[in-house]
Formats: C-alpha cells, sequence, structure tokens
C-alpha cells in the first residue's frame, strides 16, 4: 500500500494494470478528482483530442447557472395598469351603490359630517385669501385704471364661480380627506383587518369605500357653495373697502354678470372632483404594501395624483362649457 493518497490512472487500468503513484507525478493536463469516501484519487484519462475528460458530475451536483436579468418596469405600462384598475374600481363602486342603495347611509352620514368639520375652516381661510389677493387686488387694480372698480364684480364671475372656488376646494379636499382615506385604508389593509373582512365573507369595497366615494362626492360639490361665497367676500373686501368702490354697483355688476350655466357647471364639476378624489384615495389605500412606509408612500401618491386628474379634468371641463355656451364670456 502507499502512504500517500493514490492515484489511479485510468489508462492503467483499461490495460488491466493498476499504478501507485505519488501526485507529484500527474501527467500534464490531467485532472485530479479525489474520492473522500476511500481516499483516492482518480486521474480521468484524457479523450482522443488531446484534452482532459470531463468530470463526473452526480445527481447532487448544482450545476452553475447563468445570472438572472431583472426586469425593467416600465412606469407608463405601470401607470396605465393603476389607470384601469382605478377605473374598474370606480365601475364596482357605482354598481355597488346603485344595485343595493341600502344599507350604508349611515356611514355615509357620519362621512359627510368628518369631511365639513375637517375642510370648513381650510377652506374659508384659502378661498376668502386668494380672492383678495389674486383676482381681487390684482384684477382691481387694473380696473381702477379706468375708473370702473365696482366692475370687479363682473370679473369674479370668471375667476371666482369659474375656476379658482372649484379648484381651491377640489385641492383642500383631496389634501384633508384624500390623505385621510387613504391613511385609514392603508392601515387596515397592513393590519390585514381588510384580509379579515374578506375573509368572514364581508365586501370591503361596499363597507369602507362606497360610503367614502358616496360622502366626498356629496360633500365637494355642496362645499363648492360655500367656497364661491368665502370668494366673493374676498373680492368684495378688495373692490369696496380697499379701492373705493360702490358696494351696490359690485354686487349688481357681479348678479348682471351670473348665469345658470357657470353656476351649474361649477357645481358639476366639484361634484366630479370629489368623486375622481374618493375612487384615487381609496384605491391607493387598499393597495398599500410595505408597513408604515408603505402607507405614507400610498398617501403621497394619491395626493400627487388626485391634483393632477383635478388640473386635467379642469382644463377639459371648462373648454366643452364654453364651446357650448360661448355668450358666458360676454361680459354686460
Amino acid at each position: 500500500m502507499c502512504s500517500t493518497p493514490r492515484e489511479i490512472d485510468v489508462t492503467s487500468l483499461e490495460a488491466g494494470g493498476r499504478s501507485c503513484r505519488p501526485p507529484e507525478s500527474i501527467q500534464d493536463g490531467g485532472e485530479v478528482v479525489t474520492d473522500q469516501a476511500s481516499d483516492t484519487t482518480v486521474t480521468p484519462a484524457p479523450d482522443k483530442t488531446g484534452l482532459p475528460a470531463a468530470p463526473n458530475v452526480g445527481p447532487d451536483t448544482a450545476l452553475p447557472t447563468a445570472p438572472k436579468k431583472r426586469r425593467r418596469n416600465n412606469p407608463i405600462a405601470g401607470a396605465l395598469n393603476e389607470t384601469g384598475d382605478m377605473m374598474a374600481l370606480a365601475g364596482v363602486v357605482v354598481a355597488s351603490a346603485v344595485r343595493h342603495p341600502r344599507g350604508y347611509w349611515g356611514d355615509v352620514r357620519d362621512q359627510m359630517f368628518a369631511i365639513l368639520r375637517l375642510c370648513m375652516i381650510p377652506m374659508a381661510i384659502s378661498c376668502i385669501a386668494f380672492g383678495l389677493g389674486a383676482p381681487g387686488l390684482q384684477g382691481g387694480n387694473i380696473y381702477s385704471l379706468f375708473g370702473i372698480p365696482e366692475r370687479l364684480g363682473s370679473f369674479f364671475i370668471m375667476a371666482s364661480v369659474r375656476e379658482f372656488a372649484p379648484w381651491i376646494n377640489a385641492m383642500v379636499v383631496a389634501g384633508v380627506v384624500g390623505t385621510a382615506f387613504t391613511a385609514d385604508l392603508g392601515a387596515r389593509r397592513i393590519r390585514e383587518e381588510i384580509d379579515a373582512l374578506e375573509v368572514l365573507g364581508i365586501d370591503p369595497i361596499r363597507t369602507l369605500v362606497v360610503p367614502r366615494v358616496i360622502a366626498v362626492t356629496f360633500m365637494t360639490g355642496l362645499l363648492n357653495i360655500f367656497a364661491l361665497c368665502c370668494g366673493v367676500i374676498g373680492g368684495f373686501i378688495a373692490a369696496v373697502p380697499i379701492l373705493q368702490a360702490t358696494p351696490g354697483a359690485f354686487i349688481a355688476s357681479f348678479f348682471s354678470n351670473a348665469s345658470t350655466q357657470d353656476l351649474v357647471g361649477s357645481m358639476l364639476k366639484t361634484t366630479l372632483f370629489g368623486f375622481f378624489i374618493g375612487v384615487i384615495c381609496c384605491y391607493k389605500g387598499l393597495k398599500a404594501k410595505g408597513g408604515a412606509i408603505g402607507v405614507g408612500r400610498a398617501v403621497n401618491q394619491a395626493v400627487v395624483i388626485s391634483f393632477a386628474v383635478i388640473w386635467i379634468f379642469n382644463y377639459v371641463f371648462t373648454a366643452i362649457l364654453l364651446g357650448l355656451y360661448p355668450g358666458i364670456q360676454v361680459a354686460r
């Protein structure tokens, strides 16, 4: 026997012989294979091409695999998928509310009261300040150059009723109420409360989403009346005490240019704003994942998407309204 690990030459085995050589005598080009069980070193014989033979591979041997390529997320495809999911959720909400219009009005009442309590003071401050600053003082200075500060009332039909009051209304509702909806539903999703409702056979969309969407839709339209009044009050402060306009002339100019199309369009636009805010924020809350950080990310995304949808829809709706009723652009 050899004192060192034996090396069995395969070529000598094929010839019927057995050789025991030290490891230093390995021929060039041979590969050493050690059998741990018998402490035997086997040198595979080179093939006819002169290259060493491939080592034996057992069934439990792990083969090297090529690294997997990471798929890059397409932001456009992701945005389109989310848009489709939001539209599907909106359809489910409308179908559930119309087919079975009972059982959720108590929750709707509670949500409407919460929206009114949260949004009234911020909306009053925002609308009065904006009406006093941008269209009030800036527009009033232009009218004062022509000696007609009383005509500022007609300007507020375009500035307040048609544009900035619905816009500020939607911004406040999305920033205050929409974030609350997303945070609440996202926390429920993280704590697996929504999963528990599904296990118990309770529809989470009808229980949690439908009351919130209906409440924010109605209240955004109703709060628009309050926003219009606050905006006109800001313009009245700019025209009468500051620019020394006549109160009666300001009010007469305002109502002489007011039209049914402007008022109905403003109410309809803000009502649709509320519906979009409710669907977007509830969707983001239901899809939240990743713990507390994921909830915060969902709230941020919900607000940004809501703002973008409000701006785009405001432009489209106003363009359609002015195209259908061009007479409302004429100052009287």
